[in-house]
């Protein structure tokens, strides 16, 4: 219980767009379209009243919106 505990406070953590990038590529399955600074550049642009916090990302808040975003707008750079 204690590690799901820690998990779920690490995914609410704010972290940096290198950070993020690097987590959501590592936890994503192998066939799935990769992120990109420029990609995620471009989702903060357009979705930029999720970032409440700035240029800061979270695995909680960003995640699953950016998994529906990516595979339509992978081929868009």
């Amino acid at each position: 219980m204690k590690k799901y505990g820690k998990e779920l406070k690490e995914s609410q953590l704010q972290i940096t767009l290198s950070d993020f990038l690097e987590s959501f590529n590592k936890n994503m399955p192998k066939n799935f379209p990769r992120a990109s600074s420029a990609l995620l550049q471009k989702f903060k642009e357009t979705h930029s009243l999720l970032f409440t916090h700035g240029d800061m990302w979270s695995l909680d808040q960003h995640r699953k919106k950016i998994i529906d975003w990516l595979p339509r707008n992978t081929g868009t750079l």
